[in-house]
């Protein structure tokens, strides 16, 4: 199964975004925030969008350009990535046990590398 995520459309719904991302990555979520966040650093959970978003509703920054979420691309690159092409903060989360966490001490790994984390933890 390829881990590879396409988005190239301005009017797809964050929720078709993120189930995208989910499908690809099972135990991982994204999360997309008003507010910016750094590297290491949580974001708020009352800063999250409604999932009925669009992108073309939050996007601050540019025009739309594809963009491709592949399982090496690291978690802070990502969030980077989605910062400087939309102006659109998002965050990583993990699932441990039943719980979602932000994957702030982890933002330097890739996402196969979050992903096979839960693996282990799970075990």
């Amino acid at each position: 199964m390829s881990t590879t995520i396409e988005i190239d459309n301005d009017f797809m719904t964050l929720k078709d975004i993120k189930d995208q991302f989910n499908n690809k990555f099972p135990n991982l979520k994204i999360e997309f925030f008003e507010k910016h966040h750094d590297v290491g650093q949580a974001s708020p959970k009352s800063a999250i969008y409604d999932d009925a978003f669009r992108l073309k509703d939050i996007r601050k920054e540019g025009s739309m350009k594809p963009i491709s979420i592949h399982g090496n691309t690291k978690t802070s690159n990502l969030e980077k990535h989605f910062e400087e092409e939309f102006g659109v903060s998002i965050q990583v989360y993990k699932k441990r046990g039943k719980t979602w966490i932000q994957s702030t001490s982890t933002d330097d790994w890739t996402l196969a590398q979050q992903e096979e984390s839960t693996h282990a933890i799970a075990e």
